[in-house]
Order: C-alpha cells, then sequence, then structure tokens
C-alpha cells in the first residue's frame, strides 16, 4: 500500500508536467493533422485541427457545456473522413436535445479528449447551434495526491489493525 501511496506521488508528478506541457500551448499555434491512431492522441491534444467530414455516420446529444459555461446539449457527428478514418465532431450546443442535421464538409476546431479517444470541437459550431466549451487542459482532473493520502491511510490502518490483533494475541497467551 505504501509503493501505492509513492506510485501515485509520482503520476502526480507526471501528470503535472502534461498539464503544464498543455497549458503552454500558444493560441496561435500552427494545427496539426487529425491524429488517426491512439499513440497519436497524447500529442495532438488542445491543439486547432481540420478534418474533411464526406459522410455522416450518426449524431447524438449528450451532456455538454457552452462556451459560456451554461449546461445544456453537446450534440455530436461521428464522420467518416474523406482521406479514409473516422472522427467524432463535437458541432454544437443547445439548451434542448434537439436532432439536428448536418452533412459534413470540411470543419476545423480544437481537439479534446473524449473518453478513451478524441474530439474535434467545431468553431465555429455547426448546423445551426451554440458554441460549445473550448477544451480546456485545466478542465483535467489531477488527484492523484489525494489517492497517495489514501493508501497511506490505508497502510496506517492495516498497521493499527495489525498491532490490535498482536496485542490481543500476546494478551490471550499470557493468560
Amino acid at each position: 500500500m505504501i509503493a501505492l501511496g509513492v506510485w501515485q506521488l509520482q503520476r502526480m508528478q507526471e501528470k503535472e508536467a502534461l498539464l503544464a506541457r498543455y497549458a503552454a500551448i500558444p493560441a496561435d499555434a500552427p494545427a496539426v493533422a487529425w491524429p488517426q491512431v491512439p499513440a497519436d492522441y497524447e500529442d495532438a491534444l488542445y491543439r486547432r485541427a481540420q478534418v474533411d467530414c464526406a459522410r455522416v455516420s450518426r449524431i447524438e446529444e449528450r451532456a455538454g457545456r457552452s462556451e459560456n459555461g451554461a449546461i445544456g446539449w453537446g450534440h455530436y457527428a461521428r464522420c467518416v473522413l474523406a482521406g479514409g478514418g473516422t472522427a467524432d465532431v463535437a458541432l454544437g450546443w443547445s439548451v434542448d436535445p434537439v436532432r439536428v442535421r448536418w452533412n459534413g464538409g470540411v470543419v476545423a476546431g480544437t481537439i479534446g479528449p473524449a473518453g478513451n479517444g478524441v474530439k474535434l470541437v467545431a468553431e465555429p459550431a455547426q448546423a445551426g447551434l451554440d458554441q460549445l466549451a473550448t477544451p480546456d487542459p485545466r478542465d483535467l482532473p489531477n488527484n492523484h495526491l489525494s489517492y497517495a493520502v489514501q493508501w497511506f491511510l490505508f497502510a496506517a490502518t492495516a498497521v493499527v489493525v495489525f498491532w490490535l490483533a498482536v496485542r490481543a494475541r500476546w494478551r490471550a497467551s499470557a493468560r
């Protein structure tokens, strides 16, 4: 458990370095190519990119936040790209989960995390929607310190329980 606590402290430092790297990306940094494989996701995050959505295979609504912080619905399109591959494009935001129509095309925006993948948050918003919040590395949690404290407390609790068990056994054998 102590080793896990130490590992969380090391992970915290790695996460701080990653967050600092993301924060250092200048707003006018050159656009990057859309990442095609998971190995390229981390280097593309929080950078501008452009995709050519040749065909929209589905559009769905999920909880989302507008650029001014209002809670509502994000509208996401799964695109088949003109050059091959796919991309998830966050088209925009609305108050209600209304169905939108979007036929694809060239769209630019900022690459943000999406579960184990990435998404392109369209800037400007598409399909008559309002602007979604731009991906921000400050939204990434860095809770490794609290995890480390938890592991150290688990270890301390185990020591106390062990000490109480040994003491009870010692007292029982002394009788």
